[in-house]
């Protein structure tokens, strides 16, 4: 019992450490506004600036502490507007060169146009610039290809002053479809594919507070039945909220998604202890997860408000990135049953002798494992609530 003590007050310092280090360093990818002109693109990037000026090679990453520059990016991130502006147009040149704006066979070079750089409020939380670039467009009609260097990260581009606007999400350094000068483009396959990415992506790896809920609906019971009830339950709803805030008929003011994200932490905490104490299929269980996935589609929505839904292809986009949310929460629920079923595996050659030999069987392995990983996510999602909340020092 000594033994178990000790792990279990380190597992939960190392839950807490990683719970915070997400949070407050999480990559997440710039959005592009562009306008294609008669004779000039206009483009307008929100961005974590301070990344590419640190030296930070985003290709990849998830967090910006496991660069060997996050000592640099973090120093940045304190540093009043004026200063990091003077450190872009210090820059600029090298970091123009990272830009891909290409038509008909030559490589445009894109020209500073201007930085909206926000005060420095909490260190702790990425700070979003606004990075204002135009290029001269070469005579002729020759269609355009936009993207960036794949150690700028993901990017979303967002075509404005067209009727039929290219939308995509861009990463690893990947190239834009051809984006014709007048707009009116067809890009059904590309949007399809795009948003179907975008949905996985917010699950696997980005969104760990919807895989954190996931596995907690997966720690609920062994058995198929309960686990396809709830996530049933969970996709319903959020479909049901995704649909309706993105459709503009329920809107979270942007001032008030502290609130929401704050109750879908706190949902976490409440299966993970509804799995410890009541882990017992019933109807308070199913209403449960349905009003929590409620808040979680209100999550998904505020995702899709910053990546913008292509007009003209408004419906295909939208059930398209469900779907990719859809394909998450599958991988996440395959991906922890697989664990178990390798820790049985390795719990047949073993050599367990006694009370150790109970570990052999099915239902006592995954009590186990769910009792362990309910308590980690408890932990987890309750640091996350009371950051959110504010109610922690710096927070």
């Amino acid at each position: 019992m000594a033994v178990w003590r000790a792990v279990s007050r380190w597992l939960a310092i190392l839950a807490l450490f990683w719970a915070g280090a997400a949070a407050a360093h999480e990559v997440q990818p710039a959005v592009a506004d562009f306008e294609i002109g008669p004779d000039r693109v206009q483009m307008s990037i929100r961005m974590t600036l301070e990344a590419p000026l640190a030296g930070v090679d985003l290709a990849g990453l998830t967090n910006t502490n496991d660069s060997g520059n996050s000592d640099v990016y973090d120093r940045m991130r304190e540093m009043p507007p004026e200063d990091l502006r003077a450190e872009l147009e210090a820059t600029w040149p090298r970091l123009a060169n990272r830009f891909s704006i290409l038509s008909g066979g030559s490589r445009l070079t894109p020209e500073l146009d201007g930085v909206s750089i926000p005060d420095v409020a909490n260190p702790e939380n990425p700070r979003f610039s606004v990075l204002r670039l135009s290029a001269a467009l070469p005579p002729g009609t020759d269609p355009l290809v936009l993207g960036w260097d794949a150690s700028m990260g993901g990017i979303i581009l967002r075509q404005q002053g067209a009727e039929d606007g290219y939308t995509a999400f861009l990463q690893n350094g990947q190239l834009s479809d051809e984006i014709p000068r007048l707009g009116g483009g067809a890009y059904t396959l590309s949007v399809a594919w795009d948003f179907l990415r975008s949905g996985f992506t917010h699950i696997v790896p980005l969104g760990l507070d919807h895989i954190l809920f996931v596995l907690g609906l997966f720690f609920f019971a062994l058995k198929w039945g309960p686990l396809l009830w709830q996530v049933t339950s969970f996709t319903l709803a959020h479909s049901v909220t995704l649909a309706l805030a993105t459709l503009g008929i329920v809107t979270i003011p942007p001032d008030m998604m502290w609130l929401v994200e704050a109750l879908i932490a706190l949902s976490i905490v409440w299966v993970a202890v509804e799995n410890i104490f009541r882990p017992e299929m019933g109807w308070f269980r199913f209403v449960v997860v349905f009003a929590f996935g409620l808040l979680h589609g209100l999550g998904f929505a505020s995702v899709l408000s910053d990546v913008g839904l292509p007009q003209g292809q408004f419906v295909l986009a939208l059930v398209m990135f469900n779907v990719g949310v859809e394909f998450g929460q599958l991988a996440v629920i395959l991906a922890a049953f697989l664990v178990l079923v390798l820790a049985r595996l390795a719990a047949d050659k073993a050599r367990l002798d006694g009370e150790e030999a109970l570990i052999r069987d099915m239902p006592a392995l995954y009590r186990a494992v769910s009792l362990v990983g309910s308590i980690l996510i408890a932990i987890v999602g309750l640091f996350w609530f009371l950051e959110r909340i504010g109610a922690l020092p710096g927070a």
